[in-house]
């Protein structure tokens, strides 16, 4: 039995998409969640869902012991930089105090085998545009924001759970994702929507910072792979091996939407903006991991999806 978090929001929603399992979800329903894009998968039984707050020790506590998980993954997360910077304790409370508790309660499963811990790249900080560096899982930790900060934060409570106590954890750390089903909060969705409508598109900035795109498909099947394969303790990055500037991204889908680049806006810069991201793949290619998608098809579906899904 694989037991997910988080599973109503846009990574979680597409993990359930993309297994075969039977499976236990549990999510908040935050305003980041979408119950209607995993509804399918509730209604046939194939997906058994709670709405219960990883915070709540009680709710947590009777699921794991009714259900006995074998496989944790937990996705549920504060996640957007913007929210973060302007009032970070959800991301507190959520990311590092829900984190503890799925671990605390973890610590009595029999049943358990492996606790994946969904990251993010941005704990690493950030790159110089002119290096050739990338983040590899040995990278130390500089969080930048508020939202990386609490990532941090939660990885380490993972690390320490795992040596202290004997969790079977692994921590992986995704780079920036995007496809269907994304709140039209992220900066992905927020071009498609925006151009749709032939309204301004701000870009932060000179438009520069660079971000490795991954797409949510890719994203889940590498955690597959880090459920099947993955070794107890160990860290795993997982990327698209798409590096490229925010302002040609926006400027790719304008061109694949058929839009003009005049609807772009420069906007004054968010702080704490981490210039580039770039992640080293190759510790979980190592366990046979491949993005199936470029940037160009994962662009197009993603477009074609907000088209059929206003």
């Amino acid at each position: 039995m694989i037991l997910i978090t988080g599973g109503a929001g846009f990574i979680g929603g597409n993990y359930l998409w993309n297994t075969d399992e039977k499976i236990v979800c549990i999510d908040n329903l935050t305003y980041a969640s979408n119950l209607n894009y995993i509804a399918p998968l509730t209604d046939n039984g194939r997906v058994i869902f709670y709405h219960a707050d990883i915070k709540d020790s009680e709710a947590i506590k009777t699921i794991f012991n009714k259900h006995k998980p074998k496989y944790i993954v937990n996705f549920a997360a504060e996640s957007h930089v913007d929210n973060s910077i302007k009032d970070c304790q959800p991301f507190v409370d959520t990311n590092i105090s829900g984190t503890i508790n799925l671990l605390q309660h973890s610590r009595n499963l029999d049943s358990l085998e492996k606790f994946i811990h969904i990251s993010t790249d941005e704990v690493y900080g950030s790159l110089e545009l002119d290096s050739d560096d990338s983040f590899h899982e040995t990278t130390q930790y500089q969080p930048n924001n508020p939202y990386s900060a609490s990532k941090a934060a939660s990885d380490h409570f993972v690390r320490a759970f795992h040596k202290t106590y004997g969790v079977p954890a692994i921590i992986t750390n995704c780079s920036n994702n995007y496809g269907p089903g994304q709140n039209s909060e992220k900066f992905m969705p927020t071009i498609i929507k925006k151009a749709a409508k032939d309204q301004k598109i701000p870009v932060y900035g000179d438009g520069l910072n660079v971000r490795d795109w991954l797409f949510v498909e890719d994203h889940c099947y590498g955690i597959n792979l880090v459920l099947e394969k993955g070794q107890i303790g160990e860290k795993y990055n997982i990327g698209g091996g798409t590096e490229i500037p925010n302002i040609e991204l926006v400027k790719m889908i304008l061109k694949a939407m058929n839009k003009p680049e005049s609807l772009i806006e420069y906007v004054l810069d968010r702080p704490g903006h981490d210039r580039r991201y770039a992640i080293n793949c190759d510790k979980i290619s190592a366990l046979g991991y491949k993005p199936k998608y470029t940037l160009e098809k994962g662009i197009q579906k993603t477009i074609e999806w907000y088209g059929e899904n206003k």
